[in-house]
Formats: structure tokens, sequence, C-alpha cells
């Protein structure tokens, strides 16, 4: 795995869309092509990155027919981690990792050359699959960690908001009761 550069185990023609494509049109790119992301690119030069977790934030967020109206660029994260082909494929494994992303966009001489997943990287090194499921194993803690701290929030109870009086679902805040509204603004 030391000798095997990024290059030579990458996907090299990604998916791609515009930066001024709509959700709708990505989700349906999405399911299409099979894929999971969606890399945007603008004149060859990577500007954003699509995951379907970014998708269903957005329609979790807003009304589904709002989707045709998002753009694909304002949902993308504005930091992108990126990789060289020249990269050994144990440090781009290393990397996803550290950042706990399943992909990484390949960039060279400023230009999108191709995309490399954990799949090509376990397509070519079988053997890394415990290594993998470790890797899920602690993100599943971690997102299990984030909803125990928010249901520990939570109330459950309807009453009066100690902040600004409305009747609404409470929920815990420095150690009073309030409304989601004032939980937002505090």
């Amino acid at each position: 795995m030391e000798d095997i550069l990024v290059a030579d185990i990458m996907t090299q023609d990604p998916v791609t869309v515009s930066p001024n494509t709509n959700l709708l049109e990505c989700a349906k790119i999405m399911v299409k092509k099979r894929v999971g992301s969606l890399i945007i690119i603008n004149q060859k030069k990577l500007v954003g990155f699509l995951a379907q977790s970014d998708i269903l934030w957005a329609l979790i967020k807003r009304p589904q027919s709002a989707l045709s109206k998002i753009k694909s660029i304002d949902i993308s994260p504005r930091k992108l981690a990126t990789i060289k082909p020249t990269t050994t494929v144990k440090e781009a494994f290393q990397k996803m990792k550290k950042l706990k992303f399943e992909r990484l966009p390949v960039i060279q001489k400023g230009e999108l050359v191709g995309v490399i997943t954990i799949r090509d990287i376990l397509n070519f090194h079988p053997e890394l699959y415990p290594e993998i499921d470790e890797f899920t194993k602690i993100r599943e803690e971690t997102e299990k960690l984030k909803r125990i701290k928010k249901a520990r929030e939570f109330s459950g109870k309807e009453g009066i908001c100690e902040e600004c009086g409305a009747k609404e679902l409470l929920y815990r805040f420095n150690g009073r009761l309030i409304c989601a509204n004032c939980k937002d603004f505090l």
C-alpha cells in the first residue's frame, strides 16, 4: 500500500454538476448514476462537494418544493478536503480516517482529475475491512452521543417557557425550561 498512488486506483471520471444545478436535479442525477455524492465544478475547478446527507438535510429543513430553487453550491461545505494524485493510498486512507470522510476529490494543478473513495481503497486492499469497520463504529458512537445530549436537553413536556412565557414544548437549557425559539436565540 506504500507504493500505490491515489492516481492508480481513483475514479477518473467522477459525476459532476455545476454550481447552479438545483438540488432536485442533483438528487435525480445521484439516483440515475447510482452515486452517493456529486462534485461541484466550474470549468474543471473544484468549487464544492455535495453528499446525499446534504440533500436530506435540506429536505428536512425546507419544503420539498424548495429543492428546485436551492442551488448545489448553496449547501456545499465552504472548506473542502482534497488530495493529490501523487499521494500514496496509505496516506489517503489515513486522511480519510482522520477527517471521517468516505471520499476525497483528487486535485492536480488546481483542476479536478478524479475522486478516491473508501470503496476504491477496499477494492484494492480488502484486508482493510476490519479497520473500516472500526472507523464506522467510531462515527456511529459519536452520532449516538450527540443524540443522547440532545435528548437530555428536551424535556418532552409542554409548558410555559421561563424566558418568553409562551406555551410550547420545553427544553432544558442552563437549568431552565425554555421553548425552542428562546433556545435558538440564547
